[in-house]
């Protein structure tokens, strides 16, 4: 990508190439929108629990009434792998024409090696075949214990730890590993030796973190160096400052909070404050944030977390390539990077997070290609 005033850029246009010229004119031109966190593959729906939640029921309530992350393995489990492959294609559809251009997809819901496998397999063909978005893999075995394991939890992890990792790594299948360090499914010490394992089969580390309480996450997430460190709605001043020191990158999910009926979000202004980098992304999954819009995402993170305009869309852009650790590949619009942009049918960036609910991307660029122009 080039970037510059049209009298130095047009020279640099190679004669011998048929060159398309876009008139962007009264329009806000912006790099392409980075989701560092989703678990787009997945079987069935749970809007069941979407009507339990209304009615009352929490998240941890629905969990213990084997409904949650455990709902979505028995699903996914008698899914096929050509049923996953195009559920999900049509979802990345969706991400693209609301301008996410990269975005992050997590395992989870197999919770077997045979599972796990057959989602990262779905995950490696939508990265060769899907030609409109980036897709990046991450290895999420720790979401939770299968309930097979339910009274063999040691072995569980063993499973984890010394088969599905190093047969991930074998396969080349991943580039995170994830874990889910909450109550109820995985300690801080648990957290740790998985990912300390992870990264010695060239895993890098991620982390789910302090979503419902102070679970350690967070200080896991500084020990172990994580690339990224998820949720955050209860972290600590002192956890956060650990987190900057060691250099890792804050996603925040406000649509879970909101889609959960939460009054509780991360402390974005504290972090921010505190010179932690701030990333969004959507959690995108079928029990807690059903949503494959980042502009959504973009809107509840100034409305809940009093992030300003230029905050969020930084967060949405450089920030989030970072939490995948991409900066040097996207996420601004600089010479040498890849050519992903929006063009955005709005004439101030402030208006991006402003007009909620409709979408404002005009056109998504991938790679130098228009791959989404909305219908005039």
């Amino acid at each position: 990508m080039a970037v510059g005033k049209e009298k130095e850029l047009f020279p640099q246009v190679r004669k011998d190439v048929k060159t398309r010229i876009i008139d962007a004119k009264g329009k806000v031109v912006t790099p392409g929108l980075v989701d560092p966190h989703t678990h787009l593959v997945f079987a069935g729906s749970r809007a069941n629990e979407f009507e339990m939640r209304i009615k009352g029921k929490s998240y941890q309530q629905i969990a213990k009434a084997g409904g949650g992350i455990k709902a979505s393995v028995r699903q996914l489990r008698d899914a096929t792998k050509k049923q996953l492959f195009e559920t999900s294609w049509k979802r990345l559809d969706r991400l693209v024409e609301y301008g996410t251009t990269t975005v992050e997809i997590k395992s989870g819901y197999g919770l077997s090696l045979e599972d796990e496998i057959k989602i990262l397999e779905v995950v490696r063909e939508l990265r060769k075949r899907y030609p409109r978005a980036s897709v990046v893999p991450t290895f999420l075995g720790a979401h939770a214990i299968p309930e097979e394991f339910k009274n063999k939890r040691r072995e569980y992890l063993k499973l984890v730890t010394q088969k599905m990792i190093p047969e991930i790594s074998r396969r080349k299948l991943a580039e995170f590993c994830d874990v889910f360090c909450e109550k109820g499914y995985f300690t801080s010490p648990e957290s740790r030796f998985i990912l300390e394992t992870a990264k010695k089969f060239g895993l890098k580390p991620k982390i789910h973190a302090d979503e419902f309480g102070r679970s350690g996450g967070s200080q896991v997430a500084a020990e172990v160096k994580a690339v990224s460190a998820d949720h955050l709605m209860f972290a600590s001043s002192r956890n956060i400052d650990k987190m900057r020191k060691a250099g890792v990158v804050a996603v925040l999910l406000p649509g879970t909070s909101f889609f959960l009926g939460s009054a509780k979000y991360a402390p974005a202004r504290l972090m921010i404050q505190m010179g932690l980098p701030v990333a969004l992304g959507t959690d995108f999954n079928p029990g807690s944030n059903m949503t494959e819009s980042m502009q959504i995402t973009m809107s509840l993170a100034g409305l809940q977390m009093k992030m300003t305009p230029a905050e969020v869309l930084v967060a949405s852009t450089i920030n989030a390539a970072c939490a995948l650790d991409r900066e040097k590949q996207i996420g601004s619009l600089e010479p040498e990077k890849k050519g992903d942009l929006i063009i955005w049918e709005v004439e101030d960036y402030r208006e991006i997070p402003y007009h909620y609910g409709v979408n404002l991307v005009e056109m998504v660029i991938k790679d130098g290609d228009v791959v989404y122009q909305k219908k005039s």
